[in-house]
């Protein structure tokens, strides 16, 4: 019989074996000093592209001085238990309440962690009889949720609506064979390439298969639709999403999410979702400090008007100098280059040492061989300044990329790995 951890000995994995040359750089970097446009990495000033703090709330005074207060008022503790045991409190259902009210839904229930909320999210919604239909490219959370699934499942193309409706005939079939029901999943931004989800085309399906939809909008909230209620209140179709999820680490710049939908169906997931039945209750210090970010985003329209100055002007500036940006519909602003990722640690130790830009590399497995993709995330706090010198540091490192200065510097990385 195997150890069971000879595989591990054996195979550290596709982005683990690159582990001497990139943690602590690469992956799991230190950056230092308040969240901000301009931060600390590794004793040197840089301008930072990979906060999720869209509208800049991370460090707002107004906001500071409120989670100090609650942090004083409360603790770290309060209140202690599971919500329906001990951990229940009206500052819970006001915030909820809020919530529901902001994104145009009956109810909404909070959730301790985005990820794990949404995992069981899935989990509740669904049993053995029914069937799954997700877009191929959602977010890692979604797949693990359908992995709890002990039904069918099928995945359509990315954002491919003709895909998605040949698998709804392949479900709508199974259905009527199990006597199961039908739930699409999609995001309503794709994180990675930005991509508005097709929620408009989606729900139109409605009309012609049953199905209820779940959308993940963690990218949307905040800061897409008229108000800030997202991808649904964009594309004019919130009423066609029948559960709505968002979670408070980017927008809200904290801990936490929620889920909103009829009030009939947030009964039934306050009874059955595992993940919050059996943990303790979001402590009131975040749901505090959720209250005060929720009524900015409802006060300060300004906060995402900078946001998207910010946003066209990178992207406009991106492309006006020939970077292939995809088709980004959202502020997640990325930009495609042809590498291997030795080619892309030394292009972005380059960006990093030598121009003072921190961005997030993303190479294979994410994405295809050959292709390096450095995610950008505009906020609030950014300056046309560092959209400027940003620019800039682009244009120079596409060049020594294209002239094959990273080639030759990263054939020793290549070499010590036997690449």
């Amino acid at each position: 019989m195997k150890d069971l951890f000879d595989k591990i000995y054996r195979d550290k994995g596709p982005l683990g074996k690159w582990a001497s040359q990139a943690e602590g750089y690469f992956v799991f970097p230190k950056l230092e000093g308040e969240i901000s446009n301009r931060m600390k990495f590794q004793g040197k000033e840089v301008i930072t592209w990979s906060i999720n703090d869209y509208l800049g709330l991370a460090n707002h005074p107004e906001v500071r001085k409120v989670d100090a207060e609650a942090g004083a008022a409360y603790g770290s503790a309060y209140p202690m238990g599971a919500r329906m045991m001990s951990g229940h409190t009206e500052l819970h259902e006001q915030l909820q309440n809020e919530l529901a009210s902001f994104v145009n839904k009956e109810a909404a229930y909070l959730l301790n962690f985005g990820y794990q909320g949404m995992v069981s999210t899935i989990d509740a919604l669904v049993s053995k009889d029914d069937i799954i239909v997700y877009d191929v490219d959602a977010h890692a959370c979604i797949i693990d949720g359908v992995r709890l699934h002990m039904g069918k499942r099928f995945t359509y193309k990315h954002n491919d609506v003709e895909s998605l409706e040949k698998n709804l005939e392949r479900a709508t079939k199974m259905a009527e064979q199990t006597g199961g029901g039908i739930l699409v999943i999609s995001e309503g931004v794709f994180g990675m390439r930005g991509e508005q989800g097709r929620l408009k085309e989606i729900v139109a399906l409605k009309e012609k298969y049953n199905f209820r939809f779940f959308v993940d909008d963690a990218h949307g909230f905040g800061t897409l639709g008229k108000t800030g209620a997202g991808a649904g209140e964009e594309q004019g179709v919130q009423d066609g999403i029948d559960v709505y999820f968002a979670t408070f680490a980017k927008s809200m710049a904290s801990t936490g999410a929620f889920i909103a939908a009829d009030q009939e169906i947030i009964d039934y997931l306050k009874y059955n979702l595992r993940s919050q039945m059996f943990a303790k209750s979001l402590q009131m210090q975040l749901v505090v400090g959720a209250l005060k970010r929720l009524e900015m985003l409802r006060t300060m329209p300004e906060l995402k008007a900078k946001l998207w100055e910010n946003v066209n002007a990178l992207q406009s500036g991106l492309k006006e100098r020939g970077f292939d940006i995809g088709t980004t519909q959202s502020c997640v602003t990325p930009v495609y280059l042809k590498g291997s990722i030795p080619e892309a640690m030394a292009l972005v130790k380059d960006l990093r040492e030598n121009y003072g830009i921190f961005c997030s590399i993303v190479v294979y497995p994410v994405i295809p061989k050959g292709l390096i993709l450095l995610r950008m995330i505009p906020t609030a706090t950014h300056t046309l300044d560092d959209v400027e010198e940003t620019l800039n540091a682009f244009s120079a490192i596409r060049d020594r990329l294209e002239n094959g200065t990273y080639k030759r510097l990263s054939a020793a990385v290549a070499a010590a790995m036997g690449q």
